[in-house]
């Protein structure tokens, strides 16, 4: 997939982490039916693996599925093979080079322009700000985009439906939310009101252009 095209068009990144893995499924397929397009599915979540592997055989073979938390070689073998097609990492690590060598796409997590150089040098496809919040929010990506004025940049920690707004009009290519959209859906929790989150989200994302569709 192309995975920095997929970012640009869709604006944001749900990020899946849960203790139940049917809640987690169920999860990732009612944000999918609500037209949420980029889902990642985090390795720190209960049974993740299979979490993946149910979520293509549901959602099929041309849908994008990430995986997150990708540390080690070893995890960007194993998401791979339960069928994700792009990954998220929280570091510039292990988990970068080896995605690469599989050919699968990579947000590679960054805090400092030293980590933005060092995951421009292995390849990746776009620099996951994390955890933005504390790095300083909005400023800290204008601050950044200085120095990096074309990296594609995508914070993630903190980020609710007005920050969205802040981080793309600041000139992030997409955002990437947790627990302000996911609540406790992954838990068990209500699936009605991930739904209404979602509709926020997309909303607060939405280009002005597409105000009208």
């Amino acid at each position: 997939m192309d995975l920095l095209t997929a970012l640009r068009t869709h604006r944001i990144v749900a990020i899946v982490r849960g203790d139940d893995a049917d809640a987690a499924l169920r999860t990732v397929l009612t944000l999918a039916e609500e037209g949420l397009a980029l889902i990642e599915v985090s390795l720190s979540g209960k049974d993740t693996l299979d979490v993946i592997r149910r979520a293509r055989a549901a959602l099929g073979p041309t849908a994008p599925l990430g995986a997150g938390t990708v540390l080690t070689a070893e995890d960007a073998r194993a998401v791979r093979d339960a069928g994700a097609d792009f990954v998220v990492t929280p570091a510039v690590c292990e988990g970068v080079t080896e995605a690469k060598r599989l050919r699968l796409p990579v947000l590679a997590g960054v805090m400092t322009p030293a980590d933005i150089v060092a995951a421009q040098r292995l390849g990746a496809d776009a620099y996951k700000i994390f955890p933005a919040e504390q790095a300083g929010g909005p400023g800290y990506l204008k601050a950044l985009r200085g120095p990096f004025p074309d990296a594609p940049f995508v914070p993630v920690g903190g980020v609710d439906a007005e920050l969205a707004r802040s981080y793309l009009a600041r000139g992030a290519v997409a955002v990437g939310v947790g627990s302000p959209l996911i609540g406790d859906a992954a838990d068990g929790g209500s699936l009605d009101a991930l739904r209404e989150r979602t509709r926020a989200f997309l909303d607060a994302v939405r280009l002005p252009t597409d105000a009208g569709r």
